[in-house]
């Protein structure tokens, strides 16, 4: 079932790219169908004329507290996902994650006019917990389940689920605003539809399989191998199957002895004490810094704002243009599932993103700055302003594939099994703490900074670029057992090469064979030898001795 072909470390049966992987995988990223609704649907909510006669007109504290209520629970319940995934496992804690995400949904529901903000503001604090415990736990599930050469895309099944319930949240605004009256029922049906997300992970998750890494981690070794089996669609004899099991169960076990034992605190102590992943921790939570950076969450809270800096007038026509938005983000998220995260790599893909996006998000500013469309309001856009509005949508395509989906891609697969629960609770707190301050911050910025805020954005791209290049590894392709080895490799750009050379002669070592040890040199073979004068040191044949 692979779409094209993939960096494979050994001879990979196509039987274990089932479609049982991708079906988990959605299932588990119904959970970021919740996410991906919850931010997009609230910032036109709020502008709705109806909420405004319901509530009366809020000023950008009170918007700005109310958007940034959900993120500061999502903050909290990343650290909650860790004791719900280490002692529940990963199946249970998406299930539990599902349960207090519907019990959100339903009070932000019930909120009226003679209740006023408060159950929005108490309903978006579950929510925003059950959100975070999610973000920790969905990319750790799809991690552990999925093959090294098929888990950017797997995970990738994370981002295109944010990504479609965020359209249905751009797009459910302009929908109740053209065909409902300005009434309580008009805003409150949007509160509604986040039950139907929250309820399809309650329900999917029942027909998950547990995580065969955290079976293997709680001592269930039987179980573990059958639920691998099971999802690799391979008998437990396999070759492949025996030496993937293998894999995981020595890593496993070095790990408990690495971490100094299998307790809960464990873990933490093992990656507190150890300077190369408290330096991995920083370098993932800074990638949650840079995508912010480029503006994703400013646009995504506060839509109708930034189509109005445009020139953009008109709630239905700023609604209409951020479903567009929307529409735009998720082809761009299915064109990195498809073609591009298992072979362009994680690191051009990033710099590409950011070099196309600051280039959009300069010629936007620099519209601004001289066409000053605030103070010329007009009816509808003029030709520069549909320029702009051009570029704003080509930096959509550009962070769409790139910074839209790679942080979390990184996150969960550059630790190994004893690192990455407590890493992912950073990675995912990283991404809520810096969703907090923007959702803080973007309506006192557009209010003071003007074209400055694109400026701003803009700039934080290109440095970006100079940070990917030379401290990011590419991992496309690598087990996850081999991320220590990846990131200690110098310099990190090179790093890959050197990891799937060293893979490719140890494989080759394990079924007796005699391998090359240049990668570059693959269409070498012995005969060349005979023929070649001088360059035997250059060109060396390993001989593999087995017993």
């Amino acid at each position: 079932m692979g779409f094209l072909k993939r960096v494979e470390d050994r001879p990979t049966p196509q039987s274990v790219y089932n479609w049982r992987v991708w079906v988990f995988s959605f299932i588990a990223s119904f959970a970021s169908i919740m996410i991906g609704y919850d931010s997009a649907f609230i910032g036109g909510t709020l502008a709705l004329p109806s909420f405004t006669k319901s509530f009366g007109k809020l000023d950008a504290s009170t918007s700005g507290n109310l958007v940034s209520t959900y993120q500061a629970g999502a903050f909290f319940g990343a650290f909650l996902g860790h004791p719900l995934g280490h002692f529940l496992g990963r199946k249970r804690g998406l299930l539990i994650t599902s349960i207090v995400f519907t019990i959100g949904a339903a009070i932000m529901t019930a909120a009226g006019p003679s209740t006023h903000l408060t159950p929005v503001y108490v309903g978006r604090a579950i929510a925003g917990m059950a959100i975070g415990a999610a973000s920790n736990l969905t990319p750790i599930y799809i991690s552990e389940i999925a093959p090294a050469p098929a888990r950017g895309q797997a995970i990738g099944l994370y981002e295109v689920g944010w990504q479609i319930g965020g359209i249905v949240g751009f797009f459910i605004n302009y929908g109740v605003l053209q065909t409902l009256p300005s009434s309580v029922k008009q805003w409150r049906i949007p509160f509604a539809v986040q039950l139907i997300p929250g309820g399809m992970l309650m329900i999917g998750s029942l027909f998950l399989v547990e995580s065969p890494r955290w079976l293997l981690s709680r001592g269930r070794v039987e179980e573990a191998r059958e639920k691998l089996a099971y999802i690799r669609q391979l008998d437990v004899d396999h070759p492949y199957f025996v030496e993937e099991f293998g894999q995981m169960q020595a890593a496993i076990e070095e790990n408990k002895i690495k971490a100094g034992g299998d307790s809960y605190f464990a873990p933490f102590r093992y990656v507190f004490r150890q300077k190369h992943l408290i330096r991995r921790l920083a370098f993932g939570s800074s990638l949650f810094a840079f995508q912010n950076g480029t503006g994703i969450n400013a646009i995504n809270y506060y839509s109708p704002t930034v189509f109005k800096s445009l020139g953009i007038t008109g709630t239905s026509t700023g609604l209409l243009g951020t479903g567009c938005f929307g529409v735009i983000k998720t082809i761009g998220s299915f064109i990195f599932i498809l073609f591009l995260v298992e072979t362009v790599g994680r690191r051009r893909l990033l710099m590409i993103s950011s070099s196309g996006g600051a280039f959009a998000m300069y010629y936007i500013a620099a519209y601004i700055a001289i066409a000053k469309p605030a103070l010329h309001k007009k009816t509808s856009i003029d030709g520069p302003g549909a320029s702009a509005l051009a570029f704003f949508y080509i930096w959509t395509c550009f962070y769409s594939f790139g910074w839209n989906p790679l942080p979390w891609v990184y996150g969960a697969e550059s630790f190994d099994n004893t690192a990455r629960p407590v890493a992912q609770i950073f990675m995912a707190a990283s991404n809520w703490l810096y969703n907090f301050v923007i959702s803080q911050a973007t309506p006192h910025m557009f209010a003071k900074m003007g074209y400055g805020v694109y400026l701003f954005f803009a700039s934080c791209m290109v440095l970006s670029v100079i940070w990917v290049f030379f401290l990011m590894p590419e991992t496309k392709g690598i087990p996850i057992e081999e991320m220590d080895n990846l990131h200690e490799k110098r310099p990190q750009r090179h790093a890959h090469r050197m990891v799937m050379e060293e893979l490719r002669v140890r494989a080759a070592e394990n079924r007796g064979e005699a391998v090359l040890a240049n990668a570059d040199d693959a269409a070498y073979s012995p005969s060349d030898a005979a023929s070649t004068n001088g360059k035997e040191d250059a060109m060396t044949q390993v001989k593999i001795n087995t017993a």
